[in-house]
């Protein structure tokens, strides 16, 4: 597949709002595994802005099992690569391409460090950016939710289902993803919507319960018949469920051989009024890495697997968006029944 105007246009616009321009360089980081037409329109895009562009493709490493790896929550493409990590340490922005992003690799703290900006553009089919605009009140609103999340000691989230979890906040890593970065340093997840945590070691307990409608993006598809997670001091302790799919998540996670697969990666909330949770089925499940599922307004996501806060990086990653939970910081509901609350929640058309 080959790029198209529409697309570069809305590529070229996300560039620009996070700042490149002609006096910066730019590298656009990719791997064998990544979307070409992804890759195309970001090095156009960051091109056609005047950025000093050049390319950095590395070999997606193969898979040695046990499973099928579709969610890692992490490039692997990268290994360490001195020549590779020179490159993007000396640019002033990387265009993330990689199947999975950077998000959770070991590398990115030394590419921050350097002062680098880096923007991680999802694997999805480039259709999906079009539907989800730039939304600059859904920026300040993620800005305040981070604001809020990180001032908070305890989190607890429950629904109808039967989830009831606790997260104390203490000692986490917060961000607000808005799909555009902030200045010398930072990264930006595009498409942007999410509000979410890091937990530190041993502050996860309680009870996560799938219910139907929920979404397993590491399958990319919606769950059929309620899962019962229980959760102690971060790790999933017990997986249960009168349907197959609570014996494929078991024995998916079990495959790994190792306790981190069980570990609490993420936790948080999505923002964006554009995403729909609806939209799964109308995409191949090779056209999708499913972001706009995690983002879309007033999920609830709770993850497994990488958590360099609680340094734990393991393959084995699962992002799951529930709807109709409530999430409180602090005991004050950000999100009640899958709706945001207060500051949260988006103004009325007209209001100033």
């Amino acid at each position: 597949m080959t790029t198209e105007w529409r697309w570069l246009e809305r590529f070229r616009l996300q560039l620009e709002l996070c700042g490149l321009g002609p006096t910066e360089t730019c590298v656009v980081l990719s791997e064998s595994a990544s979307r070409s037409s992804i890759v195309e329109t970001a090095l156009l895009a960051a091109q056609s802005l005047g950025a000093a562009t050049l390319q950095v493709v590395m070999p997606t490493p193969a898979n040695t099992g046990p499973v099928a790896l579709r969610s890692t929550g992490t490039s692997l493409a990268l290994r360490g690569n001195p020549a590779a990590l020179a490159a993007l340490k000396e640019a002033d922005f990387v265009v993330d391409c990689t199947a999975e992003g950077l998000l959770h690799s070991r590398e990115l703290g030394a590419i921050l460090g350097a002062g680098t900006r880096v923007l991680m553009i999802s694997n999805e089919h480039p259709e999906n950016f079009e539907r989800l605009p730039h939304d600059p009140d859904m920026a300040a609103r993620v800005a305040r939710g981070h604001e809020m999340i990180s001032a908070a000691d305890t989190m607890r989230v429950t629904s109808e289902a039967g989830t009831d979890l606790t997260v104390r906040l203490a000692g986490s890593f917060t961000a607000g993803s808005t799909g555009v970065t902030s200045g010398p340093g930072s990264i930006a997840h595009w498409p942007g919507g999410l509000v979410l945590a890091f937990p530190a070691p041993g502050t996860v307990s309680g009870t996560i319960v799938l219910a139907p409608g929920d979404i397993n993006l590491t399958f990319k598809k919606y769950v059929s018949s309620p899962i019962r997670m229980t959760v102690v001091d971060d790790f999933v302790t017990d997986i249960s469920g009168d349907g197959y799919e609570a014996d494929q998540l078991a024995d998916y996670m079990a495959a790994f051989g190792g306790k981190d697969a069980y570990a609490s990666s993420h936790i948080g909330w999505g923002m964006n009024p554009a995403a729909r949770w609806d939209y799964l089925d109308l995409y191949d499940r090779s056209q999708i890495n499913g972001t706009e599922a995690r983002a879309f307004e007033g999920n609830f996501m709770y993850s497994t697997g990488a958590n360099e806060t609680a340094q734990r990086f393991s393959p084995c990653h699962f992002d799951l968006p529930m709807r109709r939970c409530t999430v409180e910081l602090d005991g004050v509901a950000v999100v009640r029944e899958g709706r945001l609350q207060g500051e949260l929640a988006r103004r009325p058309a007209g209001d100033a």
